[in-house]
């Protein structure tokens, strides 16, 4: 059986040929054209109402809704960032999955505990308050320069999504990503990047 994700060895009984569609995979994150796939009709008439289209990259299923401009899985919002410790990585990447599906309120929520592990990460003591971790990746500079306006920016977020009711939108989610995606990539890509010393 294919590891979660893959379906490389997988493939699709009898797909059609539909209508070629371009985007980016919910799954394997290629921006990809397909024409494979198995579409909704309508018994009244022959339109196309959207379907499933099948990735060539990896072979796993998007699925199009009628009359919708959506797609099921969404791609990532954001980039992959190397060197991240696996915990941390898999903590990014599930923010990034719940802007793609839209659950925003709970991808603002994931950023912030994000800081507080990066901040753990990097030695400060566990179970601290949470500004307390904002002003420790401040303090030891792994917020860049003129980068604490961001870490607030978070903090407020995080503390109304989490102590508030309020819904987070598209924007909220998409610039917090955005700042972790800066400061992971600050804090563990940057500094792998540079040759080591023989």
């Amino acid at each position: 059986m294919p590891q979660s994700g893959d379906f490389s060895s997988l493939h699709w009984h009898n797909p059609e040929t539909l209508k070629a569609r371009t985007f980016v995979c919910g799954f394997c994150g290629d921006k990809v054209s397909s024409e494979k796939g198995y579409r909704i009709v309508n018994v009244s008439n022959s339109g196309n109402y959207g379907g499933t289209y099948i990735c060539p990259s990896c072979h796993a299923g998007t699925f199009f809704p009628p009359n919708v401009d959506s797609q099921i899985p969404g791609s990532s919002f954001g980039n992959p960032v190397t060197h991240v410790p696996d915990a941390l990585n898999t903590l990014y990447q599930e923010a990034r999955n719940c802007t793609a599906n839209a659950n925003y309120t709970a991808s603002v929520l994931v950023c912030r505990k994000i800081l507080m592990n990066i901040a753990v990460e990097q030695k400060a003591a566990e179970g601290l308050k949470f500004i307390e971790y904002v002003d420790y990746l401040s303090e030891q500079g792994f917020v860049p320069p003129n980068g604490k306006q961001w870490v607030d920016h978070i903090r407020k977020k995080g503390n109304e999504a989490n102590h508030e009711i309020t819904l987070m939108n598209a924007p909220d989610a998409k610039e917090l990503i955005i700042f972790i995606e800066m400061l992971l990539k600050f804090i563990y890509e940057f500094p792998n990047l540079i040759p080591k010393p023989t």
